[in-house]
């Protein structure tokens, strides 16, 4: 049997990919959380770098995942106490001290906000916690949700600024790499022109991603956030708000949906509330579908091209035009799907386009990144839904590997950008070759 880490990067090669995205495994580095590292951890990454490296594929690399190692968990309880931040520091510090003389761009989480709803509100991802009445419809054993997600998000957004002062002090001037951190971003248009429609619109804008970018640009959260929570919102200490403002040399955002909002101005159930009650919004996906309040924002939604040009032109208007790359967008199609997989090359065509013309517009996006390369197991939904440019055959016991139609026609669209920036190299700002930037997994 061939290296299956060898085939998979020639395989990148050769549909013509310019970056790869990936994520480290906490435990696979470390296998009690701290300490002792993992030397086939190590080896693990260095081949899977080396190799991106040899085929001229630049790796982008998420330290964290999702997977906190289970001791930690065990132990202090994870992201809801402060012992997390130095843990994380220290796995950080490992991550950049092997890889970082290879690594250029570096993001610390992957959507905390989502995680930080999703484990400790709905209780949907580990631990799966939650409280009353969500604890009715999610087997919740312990948690409280008007709390929790609010403490969890706060020790992300300090373990990242921790991780990435850390960079800077010791790494910077000798690896010369950029640190980020990555959000889930809907877009979140009213659903009617009415003055309460539009400032809630605001305001979801505000919870769903300023909750995460506000402390980021400006050292603290959303005033309407901080109004609407009050004390169940941690605060920043002056010296902590110092620390994270301007912590994050990019923005990753992964975007999939459009999500339309509706006011919801009645009280939440007498004595409970929780993330989505404070936001006071109802949510839909489409203009003709009944607003609701949870929603999974996964899965077969409608595709709203348009959308992704406003959320990165609201960036340019509201945040000051940070660097953003667009870490994921990508289709989910059935476990049955065929290979010729038309669907998702127009939905990869609509975001792209999308792209270019915020760009176009004067966006600071850098690059885009196609979820996903390969057929991968998806946290809510393992096998049974597909997102990737390469079939993989589950049943088969070496996971055989069948390049689409979107494969092919990703493959000839990068190729033809890569021909038209050599065209365009020696021309002034704002040429084809610097607004196509690069399109990867």
């Amino acid at each position: 049997m061939n290296n299956p880490l060898q085939e998979d990067v020639k395989l990148m090669s050769e549909i013509g990919l310019e970056a790869y995205r990936f994520s480290i495994s906490w435990s696979r580095l470390l296998p009690d959380g701290r300490g002792a590292i993992n030397p086939k951890g190590v080896e693990y990454y260095n081949n899977l770098i080396n190799e991106l490296i040899s085929h001229g594929i630049q790796p982008h690399v998420t330290i964290y995942h999702l997977d906190l190692p289970q001791i930690l968990e065990d132990e202090y309880g994870g992201w809801l106490s402060p012992k997390i931040i130095e843990d994380f520091t220290a796995y950080a510090d490992v991550c950049f001290r092997e890889f970082g003389d290879r690594v250029s761009h570096w993001t610390t989480f992957n959507e905390p906000n989502i995680e930080a709803i999703a484990a400790f509100d709905s209780g949907i991802f580990p631990p799966q916690r939650c409280s009353y009445p969500i604890q009715f419809f999610i087997n919740c054993t312990a948690g409280n949700s008007s709390v929790e997600p609010y403490t969890a998000m706060h020790h992300f957004l300090l373990a990242h600024a921790s991780a990435a002062a850390l960079y800077k002090e010791k790494y910077k001037d000798k690896q010369n790499g950029l640190v980020g951190l990555n959000v889930n971003a809907f877009w979140t248009p009213p659903l009617t022109n009415s003055t309460v429609d539009v400032t809630a619109s605001q305001r979801a804008a505000d919870f769903f991603f300023g909750w995460a970018i506000n402390p980021l640009l400006y050292g603290d959260y959303p005033e309407v956030m901080k109004k609407k929570v009050g004390s169940r919102i941690p605060s920043f200490t002056e010296r902590e708000s110092g620390l994270i403002k301007g912590s994050s040399d990019f923005i990753g955002l992964n975007h999939y949906v459009t999500v339309y909002i509706q006011d919801n101005p009645s009280s939440p159930e007498a004595g409970y509330t929780d993330y989505y009650g404070d936001m006071s919004v109802k949510l839909s996906v489409t203009k003709d579908a009944t607003p609701g309040g949870q929603f999974d924002p996964t899965g077969s939604l409608p595709p709203n091209p348009s959308g992704l040009q406003s959320l990165l032109e609201y960036f340019k208007d509201h945040y000051g035009n940070p660097p953003i790359y667009i870490h994921e967008n990508g289709y989910a199609a059935p476990k049955n799907e065929s290979l010729n997989d038309t669907v998702r090359i127009d939905y990869m065509s609509g975001f792209m386009e999308s792209t270019l013309k915020a760009i176009r517009n004067g966006a600071n996006t850098k690059g885009y990144f196609v979820w996903s390369f390969l057929d991968v197991f998806e946290v809510l939904y393992g096998y049974q839904t597909r997102y990737g440019l390469v079939h993989v055959d589950f049943e088969d016991n070496e996971l055989k590997r069948q390049p689409k139609s979107s494969a092919r026609w990703y493959s000839n669209f990068l190729k033809k950008k890569q021909s038209m920036e050599m065209k365009n190299i020696q021309m002034k700002s704002g040429s084809l070759s610097e607004i196509t930037s690069h399109f990867s997994h």
